[in-house]
């Protein structure tokens, strides 16, 4: 019987590294040690996988080589803050799965790189001395993060650790016991920058502690100083990282008092601390299972934030116009990117003065690199420029300037719908618009829509004083305007346009790749909207989805459409809001700081 049940975990053990690898085949596991400290030999100790009801592994026993398995977030050259992952199970087995790579993945939903921690497991049959085992890998692992942390694109200073029940006791631990000389080490520190101990086990003492925990760790006949020097509640100092713990009133396995008499040890030390009692959730619930305590993820969130490890939330803004653009620049607000609110009671924030005929039509906002907000918007409907301006506040702006892009073409028509984005790797700002020239294009040059035929044009500048002769920018093979942009990849370009064509009638919106921002751009995609003329694409990526905004011409309302991986999208229309006689604008994000300076005017 038991070289059959071998077997099975063998066997098991072999599907789980097939299944890894086919879902996570870039978080490979990284051993922590070229030589375990205090290591005894033993080849009879194995590694094996704990079954679930419906046979799934859910657990993993007798860890023998500790690793870290990275959860990286990749965005350019950001430096992201990290955390080390302790999953629990009463120091006898890793919840790998539910506190560990579910947990890894919610932390890069956040832009946080994860790392799971598989520990060693304490036992005298592996270990000289069972209590320090679990905690030399974590000093190992914070140390590991540090050493790489350019390799692997890491904040130094914004390394945290969470864990939870028995994984809450090690980062809990870790905390408190950094200085431990419990290894030969380099001097990189191993001190959390922070920790979120979630229904920690935080006491050895009796009747407060599990009990499973405390005899595995220290053994059944432990001395009260070994009790006190692992009762972490009482190693709090002030060096103690700045500390948020969840725990559930009904926890019959891990009493709540174990989180309380740790926060009031912060609390006495002047520690920087948060704690979340939830009414229910027992123990175990991992990122929740229902009830109050489902709460927790989204408490830890605005914790990160408030204590600037993560970026403060954003508040969303859309620069818009009504009517015919005669009154200017409108702004409106949103904190979750589907319900809109105007600001100022819709009254316009910038008059138009530029321009044949005065309009401020289509404004484009941007932040460019020298923290200024630009702007640019169509002046008139037969204008050769376009209308520009830049403020720090957006409540107060520069003299407005009139830039003649296209007037060196005689037979321009026009200057429509220009936008900006910035290039952080030339410093330069592209600015890109739609224009029709007579006589370009026969091939696509029809009747419809006043014979309008347009095609995109830009220049670049750094100053917006001067700038670079007006080019060519993209030619699809169709009538095309209401161009965007958008980084989508380290160095890669999403372009979202406007097929314009009327006969026959295409009105929709498209995609075009590119691997340089300048171009050249990829064939214009299959239609992402449906049959209803959509314009004026503007696009944000929130919580992973990317999200097109845009005006539905015919049904004279706004409608979305969004996507995780800009080939497949999917129509939420019937999920947003906007202000009445919203049209054609543009979405960018601001400061909360900035957000209450402008919703004060």
């Amino acid at each position: 019987m038991k070289n059959t049940m071998n077997r099975i975990n063998k066997l098991l053990a072999f599907l789980l590294i097939i299944i890894t690898t086919n879902s996570f085949a870039q978080h490979e596991e990284i051993p922590l040690w070229d030589n375990i400290p205090g290591a005894i030999e033993n080849k009879d100790y194995k590694e094996e996988f704990r079954l679930g009801k419906n046979g799934t592994p859910n657990g993993i026993r007798y860890v023998k080589v500790p690793t870290v398995k990275p959860f990286l977030v990749e965005n350019g050259n950001t430096k992201h803050p990290a955390v080390i992952v302790c999953p629990g199970g009463g120091y006898a087995l890793l919840s790998h799965t539910k506190e560990g790579n579910k947990i890894a993945e919610w932390l890069n939903s956040l832009g946080i790189s994860a790392f799971v921690l598989k520990y060693r497991l304490p036992s005298d049959a592996i270990m000289k001395d069972k209590t320090i085992g679990p905690l030399q890998d974590a000093q190992e692992a914070i140390r590991t993060l540090r050493r790489n942390a350019d390799k692997w694109q890491l904040d130094v200073n914004k390394i945290g650790i969470i864990g939870f029940s028995a994984g809450g006791h090690l980062a809990s631990t870790a905390s408190t016991h950094f200085d431990d000389k419990i290894y030969e080490s380099d001097d990189v520190s191993a001190r959390p920058d922070f920790s979120m101990l979630i229904y920690p086990v935080i006491s050895m003492e009796d009747g407060i502690t599990h009990n499973g925990s405390k005899v595995n760790l220290l053994g059944k006949n432990a001395s009260k100083e070994l009790i006190d020097k692992y009762s972490n509640e009482k190693q709090v100092n002030e060096n103690t990282p700045p500390t948020i713990l969840i725990h559930a009133t009904d926890d019959h396995a891990v009493p709540v008092e174990n989180s309380i008499n740790y926060y009031m040890a912060l609390k006495e030390h002047k520690v920087p601390a948060e704690m979340h009692i939830y009414e229910d959730g027992g123990h175990g619930f991992g990122l929740g299972l229902k009830g109050t305590h489902t709460q927790w993820p989204e408490a830890c969130k605005n914790w990160l934030r408030d204590n600037k490890i993560i970026p403060e939330k954003p508040v969303y803004m859309f620069s818009y116009f009504k009517g015919n653009g005669e009154d200017g620049l409108h702004l409106a607000y949103s904190e979750d990117g589907y319900k809109w609110q105007s600001l100022k009671n819709d009254q316009s924030f910038l008059t138009p003065e530029v321009g044949k005929d005065k309009l401020m039509r289509d404004p484009c906002i941007i932040k460019g690199g020298d923290g200024l907000y630009h702007m640019v918007w169509t002046v008139s409907w037969t204008d050769k420029g376009i209308g520009y301006a830049a403020s720090k506040d957006l409540i107060n702006w520069s003299e407005q300037k009139f830039i003649p892009v296209m007037t060196h073409e005689e037979s321009a028509r026009n200057t429509w719908a220009p936008e900006i984005t910035y290039n952080d790797k030339t410093k330069e700002y592209i600015i890109y618009w739609a224009t029709t020239i007579v006589g370009k294009f026969p091939e696509t040059q029809t009747t419809e829509d006043n014979g309008y035929n347009h095609r995109m044009y830009y220049t670049k500048t750094k100053d917006f004083k001067d700038f670079t002769p007006t080019k060519l920018f993209y030619e699809p093979g169709f009538n095309v305007i209401d161009a965007t942009i958008q980084k989508y990849d380290t160095d890669k370009y999403v372009m979202f346009l406007k097929d314009e064509t009327k006969k026959p009638v295409q009105k929709n919106l498209k995609v075009a790749f590119s691997d340089n921002l300048d171009g050249p751009y990829s064939e214009a995609s299959a239609p992402i909207t449906g049959k209803y003329w959509a314009e004026g694409p503007t696009v944000i990526k929130i919580d992973e989805k990317w999200i097109v905004y845009f005006d539905k011409y015919t049904d004279h309302k706004y409608g979305a459409v969004q996507s995780t991986d800009l080939k497949h999208w999917e129509d939420i229309s019937d999920k947003i809001e906007f202000p009445s006689g919203t049209r054609h604008g543009t979405i960018f994000t601001i400061s909360q700081e900035e957000f209450q300076k402008l919703k004060n005017q």
